[in-house]
């Protein structure tokens, strides 16, 4: 990596990583050195032992194709390392020894580039000037009968020797014609993800990290997260093979000067995102295959060692649809992992038994934010998630429920960009499936779910009816009652949105911090309308020096609950008032009492002024100031008040 600063503007290049795939010595990183002149091999102990340990990575570029290779270990021992350089691969490479033919870990890793879902591939048969013309043949039978039931049937399987050159211009032709037809498009727009394979020290330059851009792209300045562990770092420098860069976009071997974190903070794994565009999650939801050799059947909760990207991380995997899956059989499966990771619906990941060490399979991610259901909602989001990413949308919000989701919190779980689901949503609230939700104060818009509507309508109407069933007499339901009940769990914000909602339907009635059900009015019977008017004539007689409650129920002779709900129904209609000290008081003498100060032509008084003018105790002229102080009638200045209505 040269110095910050220096870099050269960017080719325009269709751009497709190549991953060699093969046994052990069967010559990958030979072919690829033949290929690209670059050698793979980084180690000592590489070098020493012949065999490639750890990932090596090489290019090359040729008629507006740039390719990069990454040369995967194919000693069984370092498999881990071969799955962490699979992801972001759109070409295999599958390497076949003339001389020796298919071997075990050529069926492995051809296995885990079709659960990976890697759509270009082809076959050299090296060391091909080894192989006699019988045994030539025989090897191209063999990998033809190996290829014949997977994704790559149709593969162009070539001779070729790297050390004589023989058939290297046609695999060079071969690999072209590949990266034409698979090259990673450029979407800048995209959010930017780099899962890390490599990071290391640089003397002059810090830390410096490598990995396969896998969307998006990537400048000298961006700031990124790292996921799943947390934090940011700042981009000092882009690389492209080797080559300082402007920026890095999805599809090329990516290097990056980092600013911000250190070695430790950096393995394997982790990757560089932007910030606020993707999430971690411990919990997936997975199309699975089982692969056909594997131990089986799965029909619990098993072991497993989960590897998607560059990370690996340990979990349970339980098959959901059908409950018990035999060796070659394929269904969807729920990953609870023991460390979180950074997945988006579409990513494709690799099973294996942590021990002994052997591929079970693999699939492709469906929900990254999973959530554990029973029958028959199981079965309804497991046909969803089956679906088109806009059924899949539907399901999410419709999960939310009354919380709904914002497009931003949507396009985390699949790994885009926000406004790119806009024509989704749009489409789903035409089809009267979604209603988009404005929020007040310039927020995002929220999409909810039609039939979550159509429940909270329901509720709604239902509490309110069972609420006005126990309190007959209630004019109200009061509105934080009301929120807890029919909204449980909901903001503050939202919970007003869906309330002004309700009231424009005409489920509901808004009045101050009163929920009324529409169309609904307050009747009294016979003994209660009775008991009304007993209960009023006392307090007015009391004018503003009433009777207690508990005396004037004992005088009534009332029962308890008649009694209360008497005095909430003449609160509610205004013929009571209940002043700040919890004092029952009629409202007309209070009525009068305000036009009498008004009176006065007092503009500041005291509260013994007050007192000695009405004959009040200070038990009732305290709480009847209050009162007109809520009211706007007085404002308090310190000891006094001074009145601020107008007669």
């Amino acid at each position: 990596m040269l110095p910050l600063g220096q870099s050269s503007p960017e080719p325009v290049l269709r751009r497709v990583v190549v991953g060699t795939a093969g046994h052990i010595d069967h010559g990958k990183t030979q072919l690829v050195k033949a290929l690209t002149g670059i050698d793979c091999d980084r180690w000592a102990e590489e070098k020493a032992r012949g065999i490639t340990i750890d990932l090596g990575f090489a290019h090359w570029s040729d008629e507006g194709a740039q390719i990069g290779f990454v040369d995967v270990p194919g000693h069984e021992r370092f498999i881990h390392n071969a799955l962490a350089g699979l992801g972001g691969i759109r070409v295999m490479l599958l390497v076949v020894a003339a001389d020796e033919g298919v071997m075990p870990q050529t069926r492995e890793h051809l296995a885990v580039c079709g659960l990976l879902g890697i759509p270009g591939g082809l076959v050299a048969l090296t060391k091909s000037d080894l192989a006699s013309g019988e045994l030539l043949e025989l090897a191209q039978l063999e990998v033809m009968m190996l290829l014949e039931k997977t994704p790559y049937a149709a593969a162009p399987i070539l001779p070729v020797s790297s050390l004589t050159g023989d058939g290297l211009p046609e695999l060079k032709r071969a690999l072209l014609d590949l990266a034409c037809r698979h090259a990673v498009p450029t979407d800048r727009a995209a959010p930017a993800r780099l899962p890390i394979d490599r990071a290391f020290h640089l003397r002059g330059l810090g830390v410096v990290v490598t990995g396969t851009l896998a969307g998006g792209a990537i400048r000298a300045g961006d700031v990124l997260d790292l996921l799943p562990a947390g934090g940011s770092v700042r981009v000092r420098g882009v690389e492209v093979h080797g080559t300082p860069r402007e920026e890095a976009v999805a599809g090329e071997r990516t290097s990056l000067q980092l600013a911000g974190a250190t070695i430790a903070e950096l393995p394997r794994g982790v990757q560089l995102v932007t910030p606020g565009a993707f999430e971690a999650t411990a919990s997936l939801c997975a199309s699975f295959t089982l692969l056909a050799d594997a131990p089986g059947p799965l029909r619990q909760a098993t072991p497993v060692r989960l590897h998607l990207y560059s990370c690996e991380v340990l979990g349970t995997l339980r098959p959901l649809a059908p409950r018990r899956l035999e060796p070659g059989e394929s269904g969807i499966v729920e990953l609870r992992l023991a460390a979180p990771v950074a997945a988006v619906r579409g990513d494709r990941l690799i099973v294996r038994r942590p021990s002994p060490q052997t591929t079970l399979g693999g699939g492709q991610v469906l929900d990254p934010s999973w959530r554990r259901r029973r029958e028959p909602a199981l079965a309804a989001a497991l046909a969803a998630l089956r679906g088109d990413d806009r059924q899949t949308l539907q399901f999410w919000v419709e999960a939310a429920a009354e919380r709904g989701l914002e497009a931003a919190a949507l396009a985390r779980r699949l790994g885009v960009a926000g406004p790119s689901l806009l024509d989704d949503l749009g489409a789903l609230v035409r089809d009267g499936l979604l209603l988009e939700i404005p929020e007040a104060q310039g927020r995002t818009s929220r999409w909810i779910a039609c039939t979550t509507l159509k429940r909270l309508e329901a509720r709604a109407r239902r509490v309110l009816e069972e609420y006005f069933r126990r309190d007959r007499l209630a004019r109200g339901m009061p509105r934080a009652e009301a929120v807890r009940r029919i909204l449980p769990g909901v903001p503050a914000q939202l919970a007003q949105i869906h309330l002004s909602r309700l009231a424009a339907q005409r489920i509901l009635e808004l009045d101050g911090d009163q929920v009324l059900l529409s169309g609904r009015s307050v009747e009294l019977a016979a003994q209660e309308s009775e008991l009304a008017e007993a209960l009023l004539q006392r307090f007015e007689q009391g004018g503003l020096t009433p009777p207690a409650e508990p005396e004037l129920r004992e005088a009534l002779a009332a029962e308890p609950r008649p009694f209360a709900a008497t005095v909430r129904y003449l609160l509610a209609a205004g013929k009571l008032l209940r002043l700040p000290n919890g004092a029952l008081i009629a409202a007309s003498p209070v009525a009068e009492l305000r036009l009498r100060l008004l009176s006065t032509g007092w503009q500041r008084f005291s509260v013994v002024q007050f007192k000695e003018r009405f004959g009040l105790t200070r038990k009732w002229a305290i709480p009847l100031l209050e009162h007109f102080d809520s009211r706007g009638v007085t404002r308090r200045i310190g000891d006094d008040r001074m009145i601020a209505e107008s007669p």
